[in-house]
């Protein structure tokens, strides 16, 4: 920034080119942000000052002039105060600042008359820290005294009060081209014309910068304002004052503005244009978030556990050692979430007992939860604030749309300014970007019982009922969208607001419904109980177990909703949830007759997984090896019961490879089409099986898609049929393949998952058949036969002996193949036949 300004090119008078010289330091109180521009301004006072890890100032940027302007209420600091700061600093310089000078003893005159200013600074506690009166007098006179001479008036014009000084400028107005000479500052006339009021006052900050700008050489210095507590400066509603010191900050680029206080700058935000003079990321473009180029916005996070622990070390020491012990600062540490005010509050608490006590109490000893807290973050908050505040820490994260909602308020502009605090963090470009610090919605939810507004249970119970409806609004026109993230949030929130408030479960069903619908598991954790007690609980708790069964054995999962269905507690429209998933642990756990029975109970519901349930049907079908029936019903399903799926499924058994691929892509691009991901990434993992089979290059292709596709489901079953087609893939080639098949075996058995079990045994056997092997087929078939239960999976081990033109015993249950087992052993034996042929086993004999 200091190279720039000092290129010959940098025109101080050109107001319109965007600024890029403020840095702010934002973040909650008590985080060290005082401390900091303190130890700024030391720092460049005296480089020998400040932190020890701080690097000396670069000889380089030449001299700069510090000016630290505390801007706290107390303080009554107003843009008269601002640049008579800036100006004493400057004096320091030894060169009267001209067009500034004259300009400010004009409105010096006409605004404070019979008060000299030298006595005004003497007076005011602000400037009088600043020193340098004396200096400044001298300079005025000395510019006075050189424009009396500039506009040839008689005499000797030393006065910086009076007749003396009227005259100057009387005479310069009549003289403008004599004003001009005076200092080449084109727009010091017209200020010279314009009445002495604050406004005009402000717009002097450019004389100044155009005075600095022509400093000689070995005279030049950089400005490096630093003012603090900036929050104090506006109530965002009332910007006057930020508008003023905006302005002189825009007109003195060739300066470093260094701006700390606890919330964010918001100059970057177009809607601001009226309220301040230049306002957008156009004008501004450092200080829009996400900036890398310095200066710009830094947020001032929360403490580091090292940082924290250096604080409660030095804060609280004896005889040169740390008063409080070592568990007793990390328990603290870590409530705090590195909020500092908490770890203020605990140690202003632990002094106050270890006074009464004569002892370090130990951490059980005092509360830790503070109400106060509470009452510090409230007092800096409007009645409206405090209102938007208590209603979203019922939320996980929100929006100022849901903000202002869940508040019952009819303005977005409390949320807005809640947005900017800094104990709420920011993730861009999310549905709801706000959060705020645990620590702080704890303390409001559960210790708020002593400020004078606090809320009743009924105000809690109203405010629940008004987030939940705008949840519902939002899943409402999101919810049912490409992507899973709007659905995944309002269901999480909506499930825990409806839980502890008992609320109707209203658009909770349909949500319910959207999150099953695509069978992709993205875990709900929610914070649901095991014993659910109400609707909400128990939807919530169908979910959460519904969704942990793709990591957990089935027979778990049975369990859970065989518990969930005896509570009661679902309307009957949402009871098809827990039967339906029950029904599919049974099928995977091998009770076909539980499974048919739960499955015929939800199909005959027609709510919105009957058509899931008539496939569900015809899956335990086809698991029997009646594939004459499925195929029927199958092509009964349509669309919605996923009947091209359910067509491949029955074909590869078949051994009619191509036909079940080109189902299987239907499939998946039809699901893809609807924005089903889940389903699509399914589809795609049994295309990725059913052309291991047969096309090694087509079958790495779709293995790497089905990889792809799935990334991030949570679908184990899919993951594991993935598995399975690699398995066929490296079948004939990879000699520790039946180890792999062990192994894949072990992983589905662990989820309950028995159908990847067989399909990987009957991997293992179209290894062995493909190498010509009866001993490696003895082992395999030994295996499958693990997945046999009477009907159930039989037809697999009939496909091992098609696959090696074997007579099928007797003794095993004989499957209803679609086209007769003639043909289908043909197309098996086909297959292992074609492999031995890739591989040049035995000329493919």
């Amino acid at each position: 920034m200091i190279a720039a300004h000092r290129d010959d090119a940098f025109d101080v008078e050109d107001v319109q080119r965007p600024r890029r010289h403020v840095l702010v330091f934002y973040g909650v109180g008590g985080i060290g942000k005082t401390t900091l521009s303190r130890q700024i301004s030391a720092h460049l006072t005296d480089p020998e000052s400040g932190p020890e890890h701080w690097a000396p100032v670069d000889v380089n940027l030449g001299r700069l002039v510090p000016v630290r302007i505390d801007l706290s209420k107390q303080n009554a600091v107003g843009i008269e105060t601002v640049l008579l700061a800036v100006r004493l600093a400057v004096a320091e310089l030894g060169v009267p600042m001209a067009a500034f000078d004259l300009a400010f003893l004009r409105y010096w005159e006409q605004c404070h008359p019979g008060d000299p200013l030298e006595d005004h600074l003497r007076r005011h506690t602000v400037l009088n820290r600043y020193g340098g009166a004396g200096r400044l007098r001298a300079q005025l006179e000395s510019t006075l005294g050189d424009v009396a001479a500039a506009v040839a008036l008689p005499g000797t014009v030393g006065l910086l009060a009076g007749q003396g000084l009227r005259a100057v400028v009387r005479a310069l107005r009549e003289r403008r081209r004599a004003a001009r000479a005076l200092a080449g500052c084109r727009r010091l006339p017209d200020l010279l014309e314009s009445d002495p009021d604050q406004e005009t006052l402000s717009y002097y900050a450019h004389l100044l910068a155009w005075d600095l700008k022509q400093l000689p050489e070995g005279k030049t210095a950089t400005p490096v304002i630093l003012l603090d507590t900036f929050e104090d400066v506006g109530d965002r509603t009332n910007r006057e004052l930020e508008r003023l010191i905006q302005r002189v900050v825009w007109l003195m680029p060739n300066a470093l503005f260094v701006i700390t206080g606890r919330n964010r700058l918001q100059w970057d935000d177009p809607s601001l244009e009226g309220q301040l003079d230049w306002a957008g990321p156009a004008v501004w473009p450092q200080l829009v978030p996400g900036a890398s180029e310095d200066p710009r916005q830094r947020r001032v996070g929360y403490l580091s556990q090292i940082d924290a622990e250096h604080y409660l070390r030095r804060r609280l020491t004896l005889e040169d050692r740390p008063l409080m012990d070592v568990p007793t600062r990390r328990t603290l540490i870590t409530r705090s979430g590195g909020l500092p005010l908490y770890l203020d509050m605990a140690v202003m608490r632990f002094l106050d007992l270890h006074e009464r006590t004569g002892h370090a109490p130990a951490m059980d000893e005092f509360d830790h939860e503070f109400p106060a807290l509470v009452a510090r973050i409230f007092r800096d908050l409007p009645a409206e604030e405090r209102t938007v505040l208590r209603s979203v820490s019922l939320l996980d994260s929100f929006s100022v749309e849901l903000a202002t909602a869940a508040a019952g308020l009819g303005r977005d502009a409390a949320a807005l300014r809640l947005a900017d605090r800094p104990f709420v963090d920011v993730t861009p470009g999310a549905q709801w970007p706000y959060r705020l610090h645990e620590l702080v919605r704890s303390a409001i939810r559960d210790t708020d019982t002593s400020s004078d507004d606090r809320w009743s249970p009924d105000d809690w119970q109203r405010a629940a009922q008004r987030a939940f409806d705008a949840l519902g609004r939002d899943f409402a026109r999101h919810g049912r969208g490409p992507g899973r993230q709007a659905l995944l949030g309002c269901l999480r929130q909506g499930l825990r607001l409806a839980r502890d408030y008992d609320l109707e479960l209203g658009w909770l069903g349909d949500a319910a419904r959207a999150y099953v619908r695509d069978f992709v598991w993205e875990p709900l954790d929610g914070g649901i109980g095991d014993e659910p007690d109400t609707p909400a609980a128990a939807l919530g708790e169908t979910l959460v177990v519904v969704a942990a069964r793709q990591r957990r054995h089935r027979a778990l999962t049975a369990e859970k909703l065989r518990a969930i269905l005896a509570t009661d507690l679902l309307p009957p429209d949402l009871e098809e949830l827990p039967r339906y998933f029950l029904a599919e642990c049974d099928r995977e756990l091998g009770d076909l007759r539980a499974s048919l029975e739960g499955m015929r109970d939800v199909a005959a519901r027609g709510g919105a997984l009957a058509p899931d349930a008539a496939r569900g049907i015809l899956h335990l079908t086809r698991r029997l090896g009646h594939f004459s029936e499925a195929i029927a019903l199958a092509e009964e399903l349509g669309d919605a019961g996923k009947r091209d799926r359910a067509i491949g499924e029955i074909l590869w058994s078949q051994g009619a490879i191509a036909p079940a691929c080109a189902s299987f892509t239907q499939a998946r691009d039809l699901a893809l089409n609807s924005g089903l991901d889940g389903e699509a990434g399914l589809c795609q993992a049994y295309l990725a099986f059913a052309s291991a089979f047969q096309d090694r290059g087509r079958s790495i292709q779709q293995i790497e898609r089905a990889a792809d596709m799935l990334a991030g489901t949570h679908a184990r079953f899919a993951e594991l049929q993935v598995g399975n087609a690699r398995l066929l893939l490296d079948a004939g080639r990879a000699d520790n393949l039946p180890d792999r098949a062990a192994a894949l075996v072990a992983s589905a058995v662990e989820n309950g998952l028995s159908s990847c079990a067989a399909y990987a045994r009957l991997a293992a056997c179209f290894h062995a058949a493909i190498r010509g092997s009866a001993e490696l087929m003895d082992a395999a078939r030994s295996q499958l036969r693990e997945s046999v239960h009477g009907d159930e999976f039989a037809y697999l081990m009939e496909i091992s002996y098609f696959m090696t033109n074997e007579n099928v015993p007797s003794s095993l249950p004989k499957a209803r193949w679609i086209d007769g087992d003639m043909r289908t052993r043909a197309r098996w034996r086909r297959l292992v036949t074609e492999r031995r042929a890739e591989l040049g086993l035995d000329g493919g004999s």
